[in-house]
């Protein structure tokens, strides 16, 4: 019981909640923005109404994402005040500028053209309002850029002195472009593309299942699918390099994520096992012989650091373990689907109508797989960098508030009722939308000269 009123768990649960339940609309709004600026642009280059149905039904999505992901991220920064306010304390010279600056530069811009985006296509030239559209998908990346550097710092921090305790800028581009950032913006972009790419073929699926696919299906499905084959390999390239770079400057987190428990040359690769902490061991341990040591080092004899090294300085083994292998499970998944679905559609012609009712299933069951993938990467970020809030430098026991357990424990309670409402909404919301037929605005016009003339006669 004294465990589960701690508060500085409580607190680490909270901040848990709210970055699981957040990380779901920037990984669908940062890519899908990028959708919207792709389906516009083929309207205005070929006149094909087929493109424009795309881009109004998903701009609807977008729209709905952008809200939740507004909403979600504000109570993120309420808890850096209620939670965590030794964090701003002795690192708010640097946190809380770049959260300000992904405020004045990335949300601005994304509030203002979003307006324009949404009701501006009969007010504004179609020139302009393709420049509105890549705005807001300019703004979604440019947030990403923002948060991601920050949270990068903290994993890799540079360009900083410490002062009395706090932290101070001695270069920003030192803070901004710290060891980590570039492999992590990266990795997150591809991630987001491949959730938008996924979501988008599945949702399209599920209309062709339903007998509701409109004209417009079998361009974007084939669209998603080439995107989600060509982005997944590149995805896996750069996971490999932003593991090097995390065994360079993290090597105890690549310790916990395989299981290593003692330094050792050729160490083989856990695929699967039961870390048991208290006897640091692994059990019912499934390996592949040198396999951590190749992939991690390109050397079947490379030597890697284990946990015994880090006693006392490295994160929780089983929660890191798991889901890493739950990321690159979902990742090898969605290789498979993507790929086998371009096979599979180019021997049909390009023709998504004829793939078979199982396939479309299959591309159903993996619309949300970017979710669980990109949620599972960020648990691995995130408790990969304990017991520490800045990696070797700032523990995180030492800034958690003072507030009373049960406080945090009711505002957690309510925490997750609410999040768990707004993800059934959301869901039912997008399903909703997926029954509806969609009509050509050509064909909408005619209906409704057709029911004035009616009228009239």
């Amino acid at each position: 019981m004294d465990t589960l009123l701690d508060p500085l768990l409580l607190a680490r649960l909270q901040f848990a909640a709210n970055i699981t339940f957040h990380i779901l609309f920037p990984s669908i709004s940062i890519g899908l923005g990028w959708w919207l600026v792709f389906y516009r642009a083929r309207w205005l280059a070929t006149r094909d109404e087929r493109w424009l149905v795309a881009w109004r039904y998903w701009t609807k999505i977008f729209a709905l994402t952008f809200a939740l992901g507004v909403v979600s991220g504000i109570t993120m920064s309420f808890q850096f005040g209620t939670n965590w306010p030794g964090f701003m304390e002795k690192a708010g010279n640097i946190a809380g500028p770049l959260l300000g600056y992904e405020v004045l530069t990335a949300f601005f811009l994304e509030a203002t053209f979003l307006g324009v985006m949404l009701f501006g296509a009969e007010r504004v030239s179609e020139r302009m309002h393709l420049v509105a559209t890549v705005l807001v998908a300019f703004g979604t990346t440019l947030s990403a850029f923002w948060i991601l550097s920050l949270n990068s710092w903290m994993q890799t921090p540079t360009g900083h002195a410490i002062v009395n305790g706090e932290f101070h800028v001695d270069s920003w581009l030192g803070v901004l472009f710290n060891p980590s950032f570039p492999y992590r913006l990266v990795h997150m972009l591809l991630a987001s593309g491949l959730t938008t790419s996924f979501l988008i073929a599945g949702a399209t699926a599920v209309r062709y299942l339903r007998g509701t696919a409109s004209p417009a299906a079998g361009q974007v499905l084939r669209a998603a699918v080439v995107v989600a084959a060509v982005l997944i390999p590149v995805q896996i390239f750069v996971g490999d390099l932003h593991g090097l770079n995390t065994l360079e400057h993290q090597p105890q987190k690549i310790a916990a994520m395989e299981a290593l428990w003692h330094s050792e040359r050729g160490a083989p690769l856990v695929l699967m096992a039961w870390p048991d902490q208290q006897a640091r061991a692994n059990r019912y341990s499934i390996e592949l012989p040198r396999g951590a040591a190749l992939i991690l080092t390109h050397d079947s004899d490379g030597a890697l650091r284990g946990l015994d090294e880090f006693e006392g300085r490295h994160p929780p083994v089983a929660p890191l373990f798991f889901a890493f292998r739950i990321m690159v499970g979902m990742g090898l998944a969605m290789l498979a689907v993507s790929w086998l679905s371009w096979w599979w559609l180019k021997r049909l012609q390009w023709q998504p109508e004829r793939l078979p009712r199982a396939w479309l299933q299959v591309l159903r069951w993996m619309s949300f797989s970017g979710w669980v993938a990109t949620v599972a990467g960020w648990y691995v970020t995130e408790i990969g960098r304990q017991p520490w809030i800045v990696q070797g430098l700032l523990r995180t026991a030492d800034v958690a508030s003072s507030t009373p357990p049960a406080h945090i424990a009711l505002t957690l309670t309510g925490y997750l009722l609410l999040y768990a409402v707004l993800i059934v909404a959301y869901v039912t919301v997008l399903r909703y939308m997926g029954e509806k037929p969609l009509v050509p605005p050509s064909a909408a016009v005619q209906g409704g000269a057709g029911a004035a003339q009616e009228g009239r006669a």
